[in-house]
């Protein structure tokens, strides 16, 4: 065999990896979990209720906002400018007893994608 040969016969038999790319923008909203608490619950009327999550996305993160309804709690949107968002949003229990409050979590990325909302129920007692 020639010198020649057994290099072309060494290159075909090598195995390459082909060149992979960072994937672009996936066209997605952030994701937000609310881990506290793990689901509806109910909690009693006095000191302020954190609920406790996180929103992440690789595009990146420009805003969080916070909706609720039936209770006194309300929050400025959070602007956010990396791509994961830790909170932790105290929610006013005092003199609410017998009240329901609906929050609802979401993010919008850098690209104005808006993602899915997590929500929780905290019935006052």
């Amino acid at each position: 065999m020639t010198l020649a040969g057994a290099l072309f016969g060494a290159l075909l038999s090598c195995s390459r990896d082909r060149l992979t790319f960072p994937a672009g923008p996936n066209g997605t909203g952030p994701v937000t979990t609310i881990d506290q608490p793990g689901s509806d619950t109910t909690v009693s009327a006095g000191p302020e209720f954190f609920v406790t999550g996180r929103t992440i996305d690789l595009d990146g993160i420009d805003t969080v906002y916070v909706e609720s309804t039936g209770g006194v709690s309300n929050f400025a949107p959070s602007v956010v400018g990396s791509d994961s968002f830790r909170f932790g949003f105290p929610f006013t229990t005092l003199g609410l007893s017998g009240d329901t409050i609906n929050i609802r979590i979401f993010g919008v990325d850098r690209l104005g994608n808006r993602g899915d909302t997590a929500s929780r129920q905290l019935v006052i007692q």
